[in-house]
């Protein structure tokens, strides 16, 4: 199963119309309007399931609000049917399940459980993070600057994701990530740009390029 990241919090990024469905869609989940978000998330490909509000703070997807709000299990169960992550965490590090135990919705329990990973796993993803942060600053620093949120390793290897896609504003291209053999593999690139295909894999000991120009 491939996915795609939408990390960008730079509203300047995208087109108004754009920003506009994302408010729509993030003002329907708080509200717990679920047949408005299901309305939106069909009506417009572009929009993730995955989506917070661009310029918020708080991270909360439509699957936080359900946990928050203590919607029914059959309006979660479609949000992952639609690919919604159940271990994608908010701004304060709570995925959807912590939020519904700690507000005492213990009929979601069982919809958003999600395997979790051990404190060395959570070690590893997190210094794979880090070097997969240091990398795409390095690909894309002849680029305009573009505020965007880390790309969270954890949600490739817990979901589990064949391929992660982060598409970054004026690359006309981006970062493809998956998991071989618990290394993190990246593959980047630009279609305008020939020859810009590079490969990386990153361990907790490094990030090393190993192939270059197939692009």
């Amino acid at each position: 199963m491939s996915s795609e990241w939408p990390g960008v919090t730079d509203t300047g990024a995208f087109k108004e119309s754009h920003v506009a469905d994302v408010d729509r869609l993030a003002d329907a989940a708080k509200t717990g309007s679920w047949a408005e978000v299901l309305i939106l998330l069909e009506a417009h490909d572009q929009l993730s399931p995955n989506q917070w509000r661009i310029s918020g703070t708080s991270w909360f997807t439509p699957l936080h609000q359900a946990a928050w709000l203590g919607a029914s299990s059959e309006v979660v169960d479609e949000l992952v049917r639609r690919g919604a992550w159940r271990s994608l965490r908010n701004a304060e590090g709570e995925r959807p399940i912590e939020i519904a135990e700690r507000r005492g919705h213990h009929h979601l329990l069982e919809p958003l459980n999600v395997r979790p990973a051990s404190d060395r796993q959570q070690q590893m993803f997190a210094t794979w993070d880090r070097h997969l942060a240091e990398l795409i600053a390095t690909r894309t620093e002849r680029l305009d600057p573009v505020s965007f949120r880390a790309v969270p390793t954890e949600v490739i290897a817990v979901e589990p994701l064949d391929t992660l896609w982060f598409r970054y504003p004026g690359m006309y291209g981006g970062f493809g990530m998956s998991i071989h053999r618990d290394r993190l593999f990246v593959e980047s690139w630009s279609r305008v740009v020939g020859g810009s295909g590079q490969a990386h894999v990153i361990t907790e000991g490094g990030c090393v390029l190993v192939e270059e120009g197939f692009v």
